[in-house]
C-alpha cells in the first residue's frame, strides 16, 4: 500500500465517520424529541464518534478498514438504540425517528456542495476533466487537495448513504419511515418487518440488488446537479 492511498485512506475514513456519527446521531435526537429517550441516556445524541463507536467498534472501525484495503472504499455500519416499545405505542414516530438518518446524510451532501461551489468561486479548485467518487475537483496545493478529495468523499458518499437507506426494504430506514404515510395500524406492521430476522436478511440481499442497478445513476444525477 503505497503513502498516497495511506494518505486517501485517512481522508476516506473522516468523511465515512462523520457520516455515520451524524445519521445515527440525527436518528437519536428524533428519538429523543418523540419521546424515547433511551438512546440519549446511551450518549448516542453527540456528534462525538467515540459513543457511536463504542456502540458498534466492528461496524465503525474494524469493516471500514478491511473493506478499504481490498477494495479501497469504505463499508460498515452504526445503529442506535431505541425502546420497541415506545416504537410500538408510536409507530408513526418512529417513523419520523427512522427518516432522521437519511436527512441527516443529504444534509452533508448540501454542505459538501456549498463547500465545493465556493471553493469554485474562490479559485482553490477547478473542475475536474473526469469525475470519480473521490475526485470532483482538483487543487493546485497539496493541503487544498486533500480539503477537495475530503468534501468529494464526503457528497459521494452521504448521497449513496442516503437513498441506499431510504429503499422502502426491511431493515432499512425507507422501511420504517414510509410509516409517515401510513396509518397507525400499517405504520406498525412496516416497522415490525424491519426487526424480523429473516425479513432483515432478505431485505438486505435485495437492496444490494436494486442499489446495484441504481447507484450509478444516482452518483450522475448528484454530479449533474453539482455541476449544472
Amino acid at each position: 500500500m503505497t503513502a498516497d492511498t495511506l494518505a486517501l485512506g485517512v481522508t476516506w475514513y473522516a468523511a465515512f465517520l462523520l457520516s455515520l456519527t451524524c445519521h445515527e446521531a440525527a436518528h437519536a435526537l428524533a428519538a429523543k424529541w418523540g419521546g424515547d429517550p433511551t438512546a440519549y441516556h446511551g450518549g448516542q445524541v453527540s456528534l462525538n464518534p467515540l459513543p457511536h463507536m463504542r456502540r458498534e467498534w466492528l461496524g465503525m472501525l474494524v469493516i471500514p478498514l478491511i473493506t478499504y484495503a481490498s477494495s479501497g472504499f469504505m463499508m460498515g455500519w452504526a445503529s442506535a438504540p431505541y425502546d420497541p416499545n415506545w416504537q410500538r405505542r408510536y409507530p408513526r414516530r418512529a417513523a419520523w425517528m427512522a427518516l432522521a438518518g437519511p436527512a441527516a446524510n443529504f444534509a452533508l451532501v448540501l454542505l459538501a456542495a456549498a463547500a465545493i461551489r465556493a471553493g469554485l468561486a474562490a479559485g482553490v479548485f477547478t473542475a475536474p476533466g473526469w469525475a470519480g467518487f473521490a475526485q470532483l475537483v482538483v487543487a493546485g496545493t497539496p493541503s487544498a487537495a486533500a480539503l477537495g478529495a475530503f468534501l468529494s468523499i464526503l457528497f459521494s458518499l452521504n448521497l449513496l448513504l442516503g437513498v441506499f437507506n431510504l429503499l422502502p426494504i426491511p431493515p432499512l430506514d425507507g422501511n420504517t419511515g414510509a410509516g409517515v404515510l401510513l396509518g397507525e395500524r400499517a405504520a406498525l406492521r412496516f416497522a415490525e418487518l424491519s426487526q424480523n430476522p429473516t425479513f432483515a436478511l432478505l431485505g438486505i440481499l435485495a437492496a444490494w440488488q436494486v442499489f446495484g442497478r441504481i447507484s450509478g445513476p444516482v452518483f450522475r444525477t448528484g454530479l449533474a446537479l453539482l455541476y449544472p
